[in-house]
């Protein structure tokens, strides 16, 4: 039970937004199979024919080197020195076809039940948001601030971090004498 929770949390942190798609990185697909990246590639390779340009499609260069930035990889000697590829939800169902392990089959089952739950998850927070402007327009301007504050809420958290380092306080004596 507590290993299928860390496989769906480990597919929730997966899921990338790229080129305005969800999509899951090939090495991270293969991290969940249980395989190497390089085996997952030649799989689907072998069977090119069932993956569009809207079921995978490979990172250009400047994608790869931006991922590279976010993520942070090893040095220059070791990690990845090609793009990875990018599945998107029907990709990844096309897996399946590819990929006939026993694990394969549960962890697709998995990343399409999270990939339904993060698109209802959207889709919900949309209907709120909708609703909420209809609400507005309904009611006068004494509820104003209601709606401004709930909107408020709506928002995503952005957390202010700490600022590294010293902080020096010009014209105060550093040490004192007695």
């Amino acid at each position: 039970m507590a290993k299928a929770q860390i496989d769906i949390l480990h597919i929730e942190r997966s899921i990338r937004l790229i080129r305005g798609d969800k999509v899951i990185l090939d090495e991270d697909l293969a991290e969940l199979y249980g395989v190497e990246t390089k085996k997952l590639i030649q799989a689907v390779k072998r069977n090119i024919e069932r993956f569009p340009a809207d079921f995978m499609f490979q990172l250009t260069n400047q994608e790869f080197a931006n991922l590279r930035c976010q993520i942070g990889t090893s040095s220059q000697w070791g990690g990845r020195r090609t793009p990875p590829y990018a599945f998107s939800e029907q990709g990844v169902a096309m897996l399946s076809s590819v990929l006939h392990s026993p694990r394969a089959i549960q962890v697709n089952v998995e990343i399409m039940r999270t990939f339904v739950r993060l698109r209802r998850m959207l889709a919900s927070h949309a209907d709120l948001a909708q609703r909420l402007e209809e609400l507005e327009q309904k009611y006068d301007a004494q509820f104003r601030v209601v709606f401004d504050a709930i909107r408020q809420l709506m928002q995503p958290e952005t957390k202010e971090r700490p600022k590294i380092g010293f902080t020096v306080k010009e014209g105060t004596p550093i040490y004192s004498q007695e």
